[in-house]
């Protein structure tokens, strides 16, 4: 495996991809409310990354259509987003949003509620699955490894009674939107690739609240929980620094 380590300037490229994934994320999880559908979502997250003067990383990108992956509930990742699918009080929709400065990429996700009546064991599964992102970043600094990283993230979600997705995983960035190496959100700690400073890698655990098997529907992007059950996401791009590590999507 092959792993790019990026100098300092190449890290302030994407810290501005980054930035730029950050506003697009803050404006359309503003826009989240019951009756909004995920294409007006899209559709303001195109302008936007249009006017900070990026270019969108997914659109295009192995024939994804979409700017934004915008995945409602028991969809876990790459939900396409659609003038049929309306927010409703209850839901939870994770976005995650890619853009490209200067051929440099940043990328990250949130989940967020929709309205008022959100269910306390949902809203526990945001705040869990926020944590573990956390924990997996706090785990980061040369001579740690990924195992490090995994185990940090799934000892917070187990230790909530949720499950951690092990079909898709984080993932190596830089001048291409996935790198070596990849960075499960479970494992032993100790094991594993060491950390090196000048290594960016994007983390995002994907925790269900039921069982962590998945499914990808006919369109062929979304997957889905197979038990049906709620799902939450949550990415952050980050460099490995000297001392430790920095958040490029703040």
């Amino acid at each position: 495996m092959a792993v790019v380590l990026k100098s300092s300037q190449e890290i302030e490229k994407m810290r501005r991809a980054g930035r730029v994934v950050r506003e697009v994320l803050e404006l359309v999880r503003g826009m989240v409310k019951p009756g909004a559908t995920t294409l007006d979502l899209e559709n303001a997250a195109d302008k936007r990354i249009a006017e900070l003067g990026a270019k969108a990383a997914f659109k295009g990108y192995h024939g994804f259509p979409a700017v934004l992956c915008t995945s409602i509930n028991s969809e876990v990742v790459h939900g396409i987003p659609s003038a049929k699918r309306v927010l409703k009080d209850g839901d939870i929709v994770s976005i995650d949003c890619g853009a490209i400065i200067d051929g440099y990429y940043g990328d990250a996700a949130i989940t967020v509620p929709v309205g008022e009546k959100i269910d306390p064991k949902t809203d526990r599964l945001l705040k869990v699955t926020e944590q573990s992102l956390h924990a997996g970043i706090a785990a980061v600094k040369p001579g740690a490894t990924l195992g490090d990283i995994g185990a940090a993230v799934q000892s917070v979600v187990e230790a909530e009674g949720f499950s951690v997705v092990r079909d898709f995983v984080g993932h190596g960035i830089g001048s291409k939107m996935h790198e070596d190496p990849q960075v499960p959100n479970f494992g032993e700690a100790g094991r594993g690739m060491k950390l090196r400073p000048g290594m960016v890698i994007a983390i995002e655990p994907m925790v269900n609240a039921g069982k962590p098997e998945v499914r990808v529907l006919r369109d062929g992007w979304t997957a889905v929980t197979d038990d049906g059950s709620m799902s939450a996401h949550f990415e952050h791009t980050v460099a490995v620094t000297d001392t430790g590590s920095r958040i490029l999507t703040d």
